[in-house]
């Protein structure tokens, strides 16, 4: 008899533990402030910046002017669900869009290895307002064109923010059926035309090896 009344007394405490712990998550799912703030916390976005010292005289230094040109074509194509550009799709060249070209140093080292082992959908990568200001920018023209003059030799890092559209126009399936005389059901279908959003951080390391070199470029 003694046991049996231990064993309850044991269960009884379990069940108000529980009872407890569904008690406190029922209550924070109905208190909308603290609903929300728990969605806050779990959609928070950090940043960090590299360590590294940023030397704004080897900044200055690289940007030096010399006799040196990137000429480039910026374009981009559709990708697919798996994330793939195809080799013989569309392509769809950057209009007005804004290149920029930043100095290879040893902060930008840093910056560039820092984003590629910690930057995801919860962490943002920056280069320090000091740092950001060495930078050179232009726009690409109507076909897609851009061009930095005037460049010493060095290491340069050449990016760009692309952001287009894919229409996409075709027929859909209504959701209606006709039914003929005989109990038959033919699918209304109509034209739709919808678009498929892209938006794109493209990249790329530029090498000008001597003086009045010439490099021409695809950034894609």
């Amino acid at each position: 008899m003694k046991s049996l009344c231990i064993d309850f007394s044991k269960k009884r405490r379990v069940f108000a533990s529980l009872f407890t712990v569904f008690y406190i998550l029922l209550s924070a799912s109905c208190n909308p402030l603290k609903e929300a703030d728990r969605k806050a916390e779990k959609n928070k976005v950090t940043t960090i910046y590299p360590t590294v010292a940023f030397d704004s005289l080897k900044a200055i230094h690289a940007l030096q002017p010399g006799n040196s040109t990137i000429r480039g074509i910026l374009f981009t194509k559709e990708k697919t669900s798996l994330g793939i550009k195809p080799p013989l799709g569309q392509k769809v060249y950057a209009q007005n869009t804004l290149v920029t070209l930043f100095p290879v140093t040893d902060y930008f080292n840093a910056w560039y290895e820092l984003r590629k082992k910690r930057e995801n959908k919860r962490t943002i990568v920056y280069m320090s307002n000091e740092a950001f200001h060495y930078r050179l920018e232009t726009k690409t023209d109507e076909y897609g064109r851009f061009a930095f003059e005037n460049l010493k030799p060095g290491t340069y890092f050449l990016q760009s923010i692309f952001n287009t559209s894919f229409a996409h126009t075709g027929q859909y399936y209504t959701g209606r059926s006709v039914y003929g005389n005989y109990g038959t059901a033919a699918h209304e279908y109509e034209y739709k035309t919808f678009y498929n959003q892209q938006n794109e951080r493209i990249e790329k390391f530029v090498e000008i090896d001597q003086d009045g070199e010439i490099q021409e470029i695809k950034l894609k």
